[in-house]
């Protein structure tokens, strides 16, 4: 994590690859007053000045460790947590408007927390486990809205569901999706003595079963019939011209069968596409 300062800012510079360090260096910056924020939120807004930009930025740091501070029950580095809740700050920053009378950091909460929520989502799990809007607001309030130790009875499902503005299906599922954890395909072994079958030991081979295969074999007979019957409703020529283009080893040229047939290598193509065409209209029909 890096973060430089000039030294016209307190002469502070935050450490870089020390999370105590840093979140001791952010917490001895002063929080700006409502008027000097104010004057720098205009700065930016109307004169694109970066130091204002970079001044509300760093005096609002330490805002963002005690809103990441938060999101550590989910075991993810807290280091992580704050750059990117850092991140959320400076575009709510850029978005600030001074006029609509409130502090930065009420209106930078959203962003922030928007900016964790996606790191969260993302690195969480191996597999996403939130993706619609109804799961990621039940991600996020699940677990504190838990009244006990395991499975929700169905009158908390009830009770959640209408809280959170979700169904109790999508609560039922979040609850089952929360409740897994990742499991490699083909982990390492175990150092002691136990065996655990890996999923990719358990398997089913499907190529090997003799349903499938007979079916297989079954649609490849009638497919082979429906073409040959596709193919005797041609004239001699279309299949002559369609044996040599696409069923001979050697495939013919145009201008080849245009020399055997006495006509033009230009016929011969519109013969092909329209062999071709009535083939796909028999199959299809």
């Amino acid at each position: 994590m890096t973060t430089a300062l000039t030294p016209a800012a307190h002469r502070l510079a935050v450490p870089v690859g020390d999370l105590d360090s840093y979140i001791t260096a952010v917490n001895r910056l002063p929080v700006l007053e409502a008027e000097e924020e104010q004057t720098l939120a205009r700065r930016l807004r109307d004169e694109q000045d970066l130091e204002a930009a970079r001044k509300l930025v760093m005096h609002n740091l330490r805002f963002v460790v005690h809103i990441a501070r938060g999101y550590s029950g989910y075991g993810l580095n807290l280091g992580d947590l704050i750059q990117e809740g850092n991140i959320g700050l400076m575009k709510a920053v850029k978005r600030f408007d001074p006029d609509m009378n409130v502090r930065l950091i009420s209106f930078a909460v959203h962003w922030i927390r928007a900016e964790i929520h996606e790191f969260v989502l993302r690195n969480w799990r191996i597999v996403k486990v939130a993706t619609t809007k109804a799961q990621r607001k039940l991600f996020f309030n699940l677990r504190s809205a838990k009244q006990r130790l395991g499975w929700f009875s169905q009158e908390e499902v009830d009770t959640v569901a209408n809280d959170l503005g979700v169904s109790a299906r999508e609560v039922m599922e979040m609850e089952s999706r929360l409740a897994g954890r990742d499991v490699s395909f083909d982990p390492e072994p175990a150092e002691d003595d136990t065996y655990t079958a890996a999923p990719a030991e358990v398997l089913m081979d499907q190529e090997g079963d003799p349903a499938l295969l007979m079916e297989q074999a079954d649609w490849g007979d009638y497919h082979q019939h429906r073409l040959k019957q596709a193919l005797a409703a041609l004239d001699d020529r279309s299949q002559a011209i369609l044996a040599r283009r696409w069923l001979a080893e050697e495939k013919a040229t145009l201008h080849e069968l245009a020399a055997e047939h006495g006509v033009s290598a230009e016929r011969i193509r519109q013969l092909e596409n329209n062999a071709i065409r009535r083939l796909r209209q028999t199959l299809v029909a």
